[in-house]
């Protein structure tokens, strides 16, 4: 499974290691071009229904042979995008047409410019987002005390 631990999480919990879906560090199966659902959901600590889903998105595009589904190296590297978007705090959509830039003429230039534009813009939100969750934890201490205090003075 393509996870690594987080040192502020207890050990159970695991997230998508951000290397792995960048393509930072190797992680191509030796010699496969052809992946069953449950090969990928182990893979990438997904669910079959996740997959499925995606799949009912449009996301992932695997040929069917009977009631069994192959994936393409193709529609694994989507599905790490998928997941990378995810991590990063975009919608199915927003990744989506992320994705689909690459099959636009000039796309792999296109997509790049693109998703770095919508990087930069989506760092800016979660810095605000992080910056208000912020003074909400301080507001919350300090009521925290307060009521602490009221107590206290109710018990004396």
């Amino acid at each position: 499974m393509i996870q690594t631990e987080r040192a502020e999480r207890p050990e159970t919990e695991t997230t998508l290691d951000v290397d792995v879906l960048l393509g930072l560090r190797r992680d191509e199966p030796a010699g496969r071009d052809v992946f069953r659902i449950g090969d990928l959901a182990r893979e990438f600590g997904v669910t079959l229904r996740t997959l499925r889903y995606y799949e009912d998105r449009g996301l992932l595009n695997p040929e069917r042979r009977g009631t069994t589904r192959l994936y393409s190296r193709r529609d694994r590297a989507r599905l790490r995008m998928v997941l990378l978007a995810k991590l990063l705090g975009f919608s199915l959509t927003e990744a989506k047409q992320m994705i689909e830039l690459y099959d636009r003429p000039g796309g792999k230039r296109l997509q790049l410019e693109t998703v770095l534009a919508r990087f930069e813009e989506q760092r800016r939100i979660l810095e605000d987002q992080r910056k208000e969750i912020e003074e909400s934890i301080r507001a919350m201490d300090v009521s925290v005390a307060h009521v602490k205090e009221l107590l206290e003075e109710m018990e004396s």
